[in-house]
């Protein structure tokens, strides 16, 4: 047995993903994401260890607030087994080259996990350029495209007041908690736009702590993407990178 599929199926509350979504586990990567951040990082680990194990079949419920920290605050449960599972599909998206800006958009992103690389497949090379920011190297992919520079930083809510005050900036990391202190910094240090992925509880949540430290939450944008679309990292970074694209574009300077 090489390989575990982990599948969501029963939700309560607020969640990432919807039941029926499932990732394939092996020891050295994964495919697919049933999102969360730590409940997904908590399942691959569950699932490795059942892999070295030799066990095949198991089944956690999970409520995502008491246990695992995060803001959503519903119940998912998941499946584990041997038994193939569709995962998400991954592709790029072919943007019209009519629309896009003439002068490449500053833009930051926070977390090179699953939403990350979508967002970096979904930016088109002529309309961005991308500072890719998580706290180790071997969290990036291999292969990194030219219009990307990859930045590994142990701390990244410290990097953040260095970045240009008219970068986009799209926040996704791993934990609620590096996600709240990076809307702190940047909300200090000025920016031309400010995206944190989550649901609306994360997001009132977040408004509220912001706020009592003297903060205007009103400059981020949350939850990002378009709902329509769907769950998906691919539709997640399909929507989100659409909303950037009609924004008003920066005159060129000669």
């Amino acid at each position: 047995m090489t390989a575990l599929w982990v599948e969501i199926t029963e939700t309560r509350g607020s969640v990432p993903r919807d039941p029926g979504t499932a990732m394939q586990v092996t020891a050295q990567g994964i495919a697919g994401t049933i999102g969360g951040g730590t409940l997904e990082y908590q399942a691959i680990a569950t699932a490795r260890k059942m892999l070295g194990n030799g066990q095949t079949r198991h089944s956690e419920t999970l409520p995502l607030g008491p246990n695992l920290g995060q803001c959503c605050g519903g119940v998912v449960t998941l499946q584990y087994t041997d038994e193939p599972r569709q995962t998400d599909e991954m592709s790029a998206v072919d943007w019209p080259l009519a629309g896009l800006p003439t002068v490449p958009q500053k833009l930051w992103l926070w977390g090179a996990g699953h939403v990350g690389r979508a967002v970096v497949r979904a930016a088109p090379p002529q309309a961005f350029d991308i500072q890719w920011i998580d706290s180790a190297t071997d969290r990036f992919p291999t292969q990194v495209p030219k219009h990307v520079s990859a930045l590994p930083t142990a701390d990244m809510p410290r990097l953040a007041p260095h970045a240009p005050q008219d970068a986009h900036h799209l926040i996704f990391t791993y934990a609620h908690d590096i996600d709240l202190a990076l809307c702190a910094a940047l909300l200090r240090r000025g920016a031309a736009s400010i995206g944190l992925i989550g649901s609306a509880t994360k997001w009132a949540r977040f408004r509220k702590r912001l706020a009592a430290t003297g903060l205007d939450p009103a400059p981020i944008t949350c939850p990002i993407g378009d709902k329509r679309l769907g769950k998906s990292p691919d539709q997640i970074a399909k929507g989100v990178v659409a909303d950037l694209l009609a924004l008003p574009q920066p005159e060129a300077h000669l």
